[in-house]
């Protein structure tokens, strides 16, 4: 691939691959449950483990992360002969078209997730590292809380921080400009997340659930 017009004929590609809407497919076609008619209503991961248990969870989260990743490295394998940088652009260019894909699903009438799983697929394809660092903060955050929305939102400001400060090599600003995009677009697929936890009362969940925690739940 060696001009713009040729690899931008892909977008719909990364797209069509975020709108795979996990959580309802296996949900229908393996439990006979459609996921957003129970629980938060959400088509992501976080309430597929809620509805239909951590199995179906796991394997909807792994797909979701997965669609992320494939989009963003989609001009990797395309051979796109430009420069480091640009082929950078190209690669949140298609991240995003997934992770758009994913929130306004055209398979769920332009409906969807959040967006965490197939953003955190995106954000390993491009800095693995840094990935990591906000996969912990998002693990301890929901340990402490037991508030998946907050760990995700406090995540992807960690990943954005880590980026912007360089504190695991320096990174293109395109980068840098991106990863506060992400913190926007996150924050803004969470705005009834926040309204939630402004007033008491935001869905837990509970990785090692109790009897207790179960009946707080």
């Amino acid at each position: 691939m060696n001009s713009i017009f040729s690899v931008a004929l892909f977008l719909p590609v990364a797209y069509l691959l975020g709108s795979i809407p996990s959580s309802v497919w296996i949900g229908k076609r393996f439990f006979g449950v459609d996921v957003r008619k129970h629980g938060s209503g959400n088509a992501g991961a976080t309430n597929t483990f809620r509805v239909l248990g951590k199995k179906a969870g796991s394997i909807v989260l792994s797909l979701d992360i997965l669609k992320g990743w494939v989009a963003t490295q989609l001009p990797v394998w395309l051979h796109t002969e430009v420069d480091i940088d640009r082929l950078f652009l190209w690669q949140m260019a298609f991240g995003l078209c997934a992770i758009l894909g994913h929130v306004y699903s055209v398979f769920l009438n332009f409906k969807g997730g959040k967006g965490v799983a197939t953003s955190l697929g995106m954000a390993i394809s491009l800095h693995w590292g840094a990935s990591v660092i906000a996969v912990v903060v998002f693990l301890v955050v929901l340990l402490l809380s037991h508030f998946v929305s907050l760990g995700s939102m406090l995540a992807t400001l960690t990943f954005a921080l880590v980026v912007s400060f360089d504190l695991l090599g320096s990174t293109s600003l395109y980068f840098k400009y991106f990863a506060w995009l992400m913190v926007a677009l996150v924050t803004y697929t969470h705005r009834s997340n926040i309204r939630r936890l402004l007033q008491g009362n935001e869905n837990k969940v509970y990785l090692f659930k109790s009897k207790k925690s179960a009946r707080e739940s």
